[in-house]
């Protein structure tokens, strides 16, 4: 998994290593690792970094020494190295020395760059950029590597308020923090530079593509279609039949054993997917392992009822879309519900759930809901996080937007009923549905050269579920 940590956590981690080494050797460390991101990137960028233009943007306090020692390391490789000071009686004194030793220069406002580092404000910086320094970060041009975290991004939540440094790459020291999954649009691509931190627990992880490969549930030898899952899909109408075909050819694709459809859309349905089996009522369902209701359901009173009744079995439920609506006013339905129970609300949804929005802080929000109604939520978004009752968290950047479009979340909540019903942990199958519908939902929209075809809509994201399930299981082989 590739893991998160706190600012606290890494202050707490760091604090051993400053008592017991030499003053200065963490910093260069990170310096060190800053220096040679930057380097890679001049070669890439400019073909070399002998005589390239680098400008250091300098905050107080050590974040702003990073950037100075690592702008002593370019200027020796022959880079023309300059430094905007933006508190000059606050400069760490010796990463301004080992600058100026080394033939840096400290000038009033950035030249002409070829590549800028942002070493403004480090993880203990909250808040937008102050207006000066706003205004001298809005016009570069040059792309910018920040140290640590792009200045004016809160680090634990990702949260931006105002104005903030946009990276092309985040160069972190010791550990990833939050903030660099959770604000990838401000972060750019994050590399992670060792410098020997012993570190706890992670706050929050995310799951590799070669982890959701492992994982995901595919057929052996051995299996017939009850052990592979058996998912029942109540979603969509006649009048409405969309929700059902997206959200229960979702759960065909995603390697269930066995489908069964229970709506008004059942002929639609068969005509589509000939290998699903439909009923009229939960009773006459047959062997279900796992439901998914709520895409185009209905919120009149036979949908809360038919809602009620699935609850009060012992199987495993997706609940999204109408069935939140329908909870929202009736929390009592799934509160403390021992069976395994996966809501999956977008961020109007959370709000009609809890009363609130999330707030700046989406990770505590989700866990809170979490916790408190004794489920598992996943919170859609660029960034989806999830977490369960007992304060797990994990996350899944998408990689892009592709996946904002009417539908869409149709599809993944039939990806997700097919993984409950195989017997997937809640939280492990939240993460790697969200996982695969990313992947399907970029496929769809780049193709497989990798450059963007088109914008796309829910059913072309449908047409590559199985084609990022190939994906994620080809990279573990």
């Amino acid at each position: 998994m590739r893991q998160y940590y706190t600012p606290d956590q890494v202050r707490a981690a760091e604090r051993p290593l400053l008592d017991s080494l030499e003053p200065g050797v963490l910093m260069r460390r990170a310096a060190q690792g800053l220096a040679t991101v930057v380097a890679a990137e001049l070669i890439a960028r400019t073909g070399g970094v002998f005589g390239r233009r680098v400008c250091v943007l300098v905050g107080s306090g050590d974040n702003g020494g990073d950037g100075l020692w690592a702008g002593a390391i370019l200027r020796r490789r022959g880079a023309a190295v300059t430094a905007v000071l933006s508190n000059p009686d606050r400069t760490h004194p010796a990463g301004l020395a080992a600058f100026r030793r080394a033939g840096g220069r400290v000038v009033s406002i950035p030249g002409p760059a070829d590549i800028v580092i942002d070493a403004i404000v480090g993880i203990s910086g909250k808040g937008p950029l102050r207006p000066d320094a706003a205004q001298m970060v809005g016009a570069i041009e040059a792309p910018i590597v920040a140290a640590d975290i792009p200045s004016g991004v809160d680090p634990q939540t990702g949260a931006v308020d105002g104005p903030a440094v946009r990276a092309a790459v985040t160069v972190t020291f010791g550990a990833r923090k939050p903030a660099h999954v959770l604000a990838v649009p401000y972060c750019g691509r994050v590399e992670l530079v060792d410098i020997g931190l012993s570190l706890p627990e992670p706050y929050l992880s995310a799951l590799e593509p070669a982890e959701v490969g492992a994982i995901w549930p595919i057929p052996t030898a051995e299996d017939d279609k009850y052990t592979q899952g058996v998912v029942g899909v109540m979603a969509g109408s006649d009048r409405y039949p969309g929700a059902a075909l997206l959200c229960t050819g979702a759960a065909v694709a995603a390697t269930s054993g066995m489908v069964r459809y229970l709506g008004t859309a059942a002929a639609e349905v068969v005509s589509h997917y000939p290998e699903v089996i439909v009923a009229s009522d939960p009773n006459d369902a047959g062997r279900v392992q796992g439901w998914v209701i709520g895409p185009g359901f209905g919120t009149d009173a036979d949908s809360k009822a038919s809602l009620a009744e699935v609850l009060r079995s012992d199987l495993p439920v997706v609940l999204d879309a109408d069935a939140l609506t329908v909870i929202a006013s009736a929390p009592e339905l799934v509160s403390g519900r021992a069976a395994p129970t996966l809501l999956t609300p977008h961020a109007g949804e959370f709000e009609r759930l809890t009363g609130h929005a999330t707030g700046p802080d989406r990770v505590e929000a989700v866990r809170a809901l979490a916790s408190q109604w004794g489920v598992t939520v996943l919170l859609k978004g660029r960034a989806t996080v999830i977490a369960d009752r007992n304060g797990r968290v994990l996350v899944n950047d998408a990689g892009g937007s592709a996946a904002s479009t009417a539908g869409s979340g149709d599809v993944l909540a039939g990806i997700l009923g097919a993984l409950l019903a195989s017997g997937l942990d809640p939280m492990i199958a939240a993460a790697c549905g969200a996982r695969v519908h990313a992947l399907a939902a970029a496929t769809a929209a780049y193709g497989a050269g990798g450059e963007f075809a088109a914008p796309i809509s829910a059913g072309p994201l449908l047409a590559s579920v199985r084609d990022a399930i190939r994906i994620v299981r080809s990279v573990t082989q």
